[in-house]
């Protein structure tokens, strides 16, 4: 076994994280972003801004984000329309393109999380805010936000590793992220295995740092969730 090839590519992987961090950072707070307006919409009485809410769900969860990603990377810049706008200089960035298909993409997740989390704060817990005489503001800050909270994380975590994985595909839009450069290894050294070994292994790493981290933010929030004392 060459451990030399396995510290240099090891290296060179590490070396593509930070890339890959940002774009999944980056893009999950644009969607959060999003999804919060989103879900004021679904939420909303106007039936307008409810239909609106519920197609831009449907679409970007009902359609593979390879697509999503190849129509605003390659398909925006192929109209003059575009090319000629003041959105060009955005948009004529891979970077920017991989960010904003990502979070446009996840804020379609990430809306019906919250949307979920709302809906699964007791009425009683409402009615009782209400009765000691809150306001909306308050009743929202002091009630109905902790609760729903507590009942987002879970699934607000399986998302946030599923775009850590969805990352990979910004190899595709010439971005030099971790998959990226373990494809580039592959084909300059013909070694098939062991590059995307070693970025399943840095995939597999952030991904546990990440589950880690919002299981300890659960046990925080959730008092009853904490292992008791002997």
């Amino acid at each position: 076994m060459d451990f030399d090839f396995i510290g240099n590519t090891f290296l060179r992987l590490v070396s593509a994280l930070p890339l890959t961090l940002s774009v999944w950072l980056l893009s999950v707070i644009l969607g959060a972003i999003v999804a919060g307006l989103v879900t004021w919409m679904r939420t909303s009485a106007s039936k307008p801004l409810e239909w609106f809410a519920r197609a831009y769900v449907g679409v970007f969860r009902g359609t593979p984000l390879l697509i999503q990603l190849f129509i605003v990377y390659y398909g925006l810049a192929s109209l003059p329309a575009v090319r000629h706008s003041l959105f060009w200089p955005f948009l004529r960035e891979p970077f920017n393109c991989a960010v904003l298909s990502l979070g446009l993409c996840t804020a379609g997740y990430q809306a019906e999380i919250f949307r979920g989390a709302l809906l699964a704060v007791p009425h009683g817990a409402v009615e009782a805010a209400r009765a000691c005489g809150m306001s909306g503001l308050l009743m929202f800050r002091r009630v109905i936000f902790p609760i729903a909270v507590r009942h987002a994380l879970p699934p607000y975590s399986t998302e946030m590793i599923s775009m850590v994985k969805a990352t990979a595909l910004v190899s595709l839009v010439t971005l030099w992220d971790v998959m990226s450069v373990a494809l580039k290894i592959r084909n300059d050294t013909l070694v098939t295995y062991l590059p995307l070994i070693l970025a399943g292994a840095i995939y597999l790493v952030v991904n546990y740092a990440i589950g880690v981290a919002f299981l300890a933010l659960e046990r925080r929030l959730s008092p009853h969730l904490r292992p008791r004392p002997s």
